[in-house]
């Protein structure tokens, strides 16, 4: 009979984090990347909205809408600076999930590895003991072969 392996239950708890951390990881890294693609909107907007001031003061702009476009440019700025912290923020939230992860994997593979020769030595002593069981038959069985006469 096989014994069961004592540290079962740390074994599964350990894949439970593991798989835990695993999912907690693809949200940051999801929330990593939408920070990224408003970042990178906000750019954009920002480049097209200097094409237009660019634009609009080659066809003469009055001072009051120079001044307009300036400001709004500048608040546009405020905004990438923000989101450029955000998405900072965001990547190291990531890489903290990524330790975590990587933390948790590998005490994970630490128990399984001990899951592994366990199991390896339960089946080696199993291989034993039927190996015992089947000598001991077989020399029972040269024994009542020696006793009966032909």
């Amino acid at each position: 009979m096989t014994k069961p392996f004592t540290l079962q239950p740390l074994l599964e708890l350990m894949q439970n984090r593991a798989d835990e951390a695993s999912k907690e990881l693809g949200r940051r890294i999801a929330a990593e990347q939408d920070t990224k693609a408003k970042l990178n909107m906000l750019v954009q907007y920002r480049d097209e909205y200097a094409e237009r001031f660019r634009q609009a003061s080659a066809q003469g702009l009055t001072p009051a809408g120079w001044r307009n476009f300036q400001e709004f440019i500048g608040r546009i700025d405020e905004a990438i600076a923000q989101q450029r912290v955000v998405v900072l923020t965001s990547e190291q939230h990531t890489a903290a999930g990524q330790a975590e992860w990587l933390a948790h994997h590998h005490k994970l593979k630490a128990i399984d590895t001990l899951a592994q020769r366990h199991l390896a030595a339960e089946l080696q002593r199993e291989m034993k003991q039927d190996q015992k069981q089947q000598d001991e038959f077989s020399a029972r069985k040269a024994r009542s072969d020696q006793s009966d006469p032909p």
